[in-house]
């Protein structure tokens, strides 16, 4: 089926094929539940990984996209381990901004630890302005496109989350998802080199990080973003009045 010139409504893009899931799979299992168009574009296709191969990864993505309900999943084939800010990265991924037009873009942190997940914080910032610009890359054909909102998911503790998303009827989807990259979570029969995420507790922390956002704002699991821009809030009573457990 292809998937060339659908719209979507949000693209969460992260470096690796299973960072997507790692971060943001329970917002865009709650967004797909809304009715919105979602995708994900991994920036890389893992070659550097410990664990797994190429194909196997790709294999895995494709069926996490399907736990999902993706409309798309895509792969922009940079060099794992060695993901820049250049001018071949950028151009290639304002043409799929320009080709699918999202309202808002997922992607990670720019202080983030990982050099990769880091880089690619700054491309989607970049290359969401220059998709707007009429003349940048004028060979490709393309129309400019609206700027994108970009919304960054949270891992540093010392970020304060802009918002958070109330993921707790997706739990188990978003479980599924990662569970979909079977090389690189626990397995006991696995004979490959371990992890930091291949552990057996890995998961397992990872669910203490969703209750413990979730409990911020009164929920059982949530996804912590982060936006630079200030928020245009049409009904400031409906968002402020929505329950929630705030601590002075």
């Amino acid at each position: 089926m292809s998937t060339e010139g659908i719209e979507l409504d949000a693209l969460a893009v992260f470096s690796h094929p299973d960072d997507a899931e790692l971060t943001v799979a329970g917002t865009l299992l709650k967004l797909k539940s809304l009715g919105y168009r979602t995708g994900v574009l991994d920036m890389t296709r893992g070659e550097m990984g410990t664990r797994g191969t190429v194909e196997q990864r790709a294999r895995e993505a494709q069926e996490a996209a399907r736990i999902m309900n993706l409309d798309v999943r895509l792969n922009l084939v940079q060099p794992d381990g060695h993901v820049h800010v250049t001018e071949e990265a950028r151009s290639a991924l304002v043409r799929v901004i320009r080709a699918h037009s999202p309202k808002v873009i997922f992607t990670s942190h720019w202080d983030d630890p990982h050099p990769d997940h880091a880089a690619t914080a700054r491309i989607v910032r970049e290359a969401s302005r220059l998709a707007s610009m009429r003349r940048y890359d004028e060979e490709a054909g393309q129309r400019a496109v609206p700027v994108p909102v970009v919304a960054h998911a949270v891992y540093s503790r010392h970020v304060v989350p802009s918002f958070i998303v109330d993921i707790s009827d997706f739990v188990e989807g978003k479980l599924n998802a990662i569970k979909a990259h079977a090389s690189q979570f626990y397995n006991p029969e696995s004979r490959e080199p371990e992890t930091r995420i291949s552990q057996q507790g890995f998961l397992d922390q990872l669910e203490a990080r969703w209750r413990y956002f979730g409990s911020l704002i009164g929920t059982r699991a949530g996804e912590p973003f982060y936006v630079r821009e200030a928020l245009n809030v049409e009904d400031p009573i409906a968002l402020l009045s929505r329950p929630m457990n705030i601590y002075s």
